[in-house]
């Protein structure tokens, strides 16, 4: 720990230390919370809607017997979730609140999927894409409840998943 004996200066000196001491961290204090703020791929646009807000006309906030009605019968079924296999390159998990209203969608599209959304499409602005190939990117919309995000794996056969919650 550190500390500074006063009685070593004299009371101006002294002073004047922990004014500078406090000064430097009021002034560092706002640049290191920013930084973290702005560190991680999460954006919250306090204004803006949502571009992905539905899927095959599915949202957050849907009925469970609206939503089912829109996808067709579910592979697997259960109060908490359901699971959809579209055809061999798309499937969607619908997730149930207990009062049986949709919180969360998850979308995978695999390779040779058709109409694929890109991160621009979901997002609306693109993501920079890693070393690897892989993309992840999510944006938070206070205003609508939920936050998307944007999520591709690494390889030759990436797997494109969309994902939208509710923010509890």
């Amino acid at each position: 720990m550190f500390r500074v004996y006063l009685k070593l200066f004299s009371r101006h000196v002294g002073y004047i230390v922990l004014f500078t001491c406090a000064i430097t961290f009021a002034m560092l204090a706002p640049a290191s919370s920013q930084a973290q703020r702005s560190k991680g791929s999460v954006d919250s646009p306090d204004d803006k809607q949502p571009t992905f807000h539905e899927f095959r006309g599915v949202r957050i906030g849907m009925a469970t017997d609206e939503a089912r009605k829109k996808l067709g019968n579910p592979r697997d079924k259960s109060p908490e979730q359901d699971f959809y296999m579209f055809n061999d390159n798309e499937a969607v998990q619908v997730y149930y609140d207990k009062s049986g209203a949709v919180s969360a969608i998850s979308v995978d599209f695999m390779t040779g999927a058709n109409g694929v959304p890109t991160c621009k499409d979901v997002l609306g602005a693109e993501a920079e894409a890693k070393a690897d190939g892989s993309i992840y990117k999510m944006v938070r919309y206070p205003k609508a409840g939920y936050w998307v995000s944007y999520s591709r794996t690494a390889g030759n056969d990436p797997t494109i998943t969309i994902t939208m919650q509710k923010i509890p």
